[in-house]
């Protein structure tokens, strides 16, 4: 039973850990000491309203441009309700579900350390939420990234006050039937539990997360695709050597070089001697190319594994130091800086890739031109090479920075915005991205490596193209290439890497 259950509590989470969560569909619990730590906040910050009469900021005041306006304490729960019902201007295409699930998480793992001062029934609704897969609807466009993503955490939240629509049971219901159902009451906010429900950054860090989960994946099928159209071009192994990284050593160029020798080892086709003594720079400079996409993706993800361990919403409690402070936590800036730059590192797999795809079609070192036996009458892989320039040059379109952007809102009162809804949308399409351009130098390279039988490359790639090789045939005449390009791409995302 242990094994089904995540406990949150102060504990970091880990990208193993939501990963396990969401493949082994976990339920979420509290630990005593995360109960404890919110009654705490709560508590103290009802003391201290029943004490005094000052201004707490999104507290008993407005919000925003409205802060300097006070709100009776009679009307302390309209004002988060309405917060949330003025907030939800969230548009676009829905996110994909694995990314709401994200959402839940990662707001509820915020509110559990016990800075937020809401009331434990309400993380308890959210928990139940996500433990009975009750998904609200959520889009892409309406954040700013400011103070954190507004629009969309107000989306989320709906479902707790009884509003919106929910993804459940494969269908798109309203929340207040699903609740009716459960038997569950809508929770009536109390002061300050609007504000941290909405102040926080958990759709541009659920995006993130979510996006390196695949850039993980992306980054080992990028070398493991690219070792296979190395050797189906009949390049060379001494870009890769030891000596060459070590007098330039960075970590990730120095992996994927030995990452590259560990793949292509006894192959007869790499091993044999060569006609020619240099390769294009797509094949050449894989380590260096590659290498820098993955320390990217280190540091990326270390950023966003700070993250999601933070406390992002606003303002926030400290009853051990009986202090309230409003400051500016829920501001997007390390992450919209940080999934611009994961954006442009993994588009240049894809831009790689797709130039090594044009090598393999274009006729040289014995291969045929657009890799069929009778090209003129076939015309092959000629037209996949397109899809793949057509998808690299859109990337390039979608890594324009959104982080250097910044449209002041609210009066003024929020003048400098992070823009990092944006940056978290467009790293995710990017991401998908570079696995169809990959998809696509497979499809090519394993079609490729045939005609370099009966020379076998690596045991590892041998294995690796005889299971691709059960889903996706060998190209022996003009076919419906679509449908290869497809189910490649089915192969890679279905693939495993231990």
């Amino acid at each position: 039973m242990e094994s089904t259950i995540h406990t949150i509590s102060p504990a970091p989470l880990s990208f193993k850990i939501i990963e396990d969560i969401l493949e082994e569909k976990k339920k979420l619990v509290l630990s005593d000491e995360s109960v404890a730590l919110i009654q705490k906040s709560k508590a103290f910050l009802d003391q201290k309203l029943a004490e005094s009469e000052d201004p707490i900021y999104g507290i008993n005041t407005g919000f925003g441009a409205l802060c300097d306006i006070k709100v009776s304490k009679a009307e302390l729960s309209k004002l988060q309700e309405n917060l949330v019902v003025s907030h939800a201007c969230n548009i676009g295409d829905e996110i994909p579900q694995d990314v709401v699930r994200l959402m839940l998480l990662l707001k509820a793992h915020a509110l559990a350390k016990g800075n937020s001062a809401v009331q434990l029934k309400t993380v308890q609704r959210i928990l139940d939420l996500f433990n009975e897969d009750i998904l609200p609807e959520v889009f892409e466009q309406g954040s700013l990234g400011a103070s954190g993503d507004l629009a969309p955490l107000a989306m989320l939240f709906l479902p707790l006050l009884g509003l919106g629509t929910v993804n459940y049971r494969g269908q798109k219901v309203m929340a207040a039937d699903v609740l009716s159902e459960k038997s569950w009451e809508p929770v009536r906010l109390e002061a300050k539990e609007g504000l941290a429900l909405l102040n926080g950054t958990q759709f541009m860090s659920a995006h993130g997360v979510y996006t390196l989960l695949k850039a993980f994946k992306v980054v080992k099928y990028a070398d493991v695709i690219g070792a296979i159209s190395l050797d189906s071009f009949d390049g060379l192994i001494e870009p890769f050597m030891a000596q060459v990284q070590q007098i330039r050593p960075h970590a990730g160029q120095i992996d994927t070089a030995e990452n590259f020798r560990k793949l292509l080892e006894g192959s007869e086709l790499i091993n044999r001697k060569k006609e020619h003594v240099q390769d294009p720079y797509s094949f050449r400079c894989i380590p260096q190319v590659h290498g820098a996409v993955k320390d990217t993706v280190d540091y990326v993800s270390r950023v966003i594994e700070t993250e999601i361990n933070s406390v992002t919403d606003n303002p926030t409690v400290f009853p051990d130091d009986d202090l309230i402070i409003s400051g500016g936590n829920f501001h997007g800036e390390p992450l919209a800086l940080s999934l611009d730059f994961l954006a442009i590192a993994l588009s240049e797999l894809a831009s790689i890739s797709e130039r090594r795809t044009y090598r393999l079609i274009s006729g040289e070192r014995g291969l045929p031109e657009f890799l069929v036996a009778d090209p003129g009458l076939n015309s092959g892989f000629m037209i996949p090479q397109y899809a793949a320039a057509s998808i690299v040059s859109q990337n390039k379109q979608l890594c324009t920075p959104a982080s250097v952007d910044s449209i002041p809102s609210s009066n003024e009162q929020e003048d400098h915005v992070s823009m990092g809804g944006n940056a978290a949308t467009k790293a995710l399409k990017v991401t998908d991205n570079v696995l169809k351009v990959l998809a696509i130098e497979l499809y090519n390279g394993a079609q490729a490596m045939q005609f370099r039988k009966p020379l076998k490359t690596s045991a590892y790639l041998e294995d690796f193209l005889a299971e691709y090789r059960r889903h996706v045939p060998f190209v022996r005449e003009d076919c419906l290439m679509y449908e290869g390009i497809n189910e490649t791409i089915a192969f890679l995302e279905l693939g495993k890497f231990v």
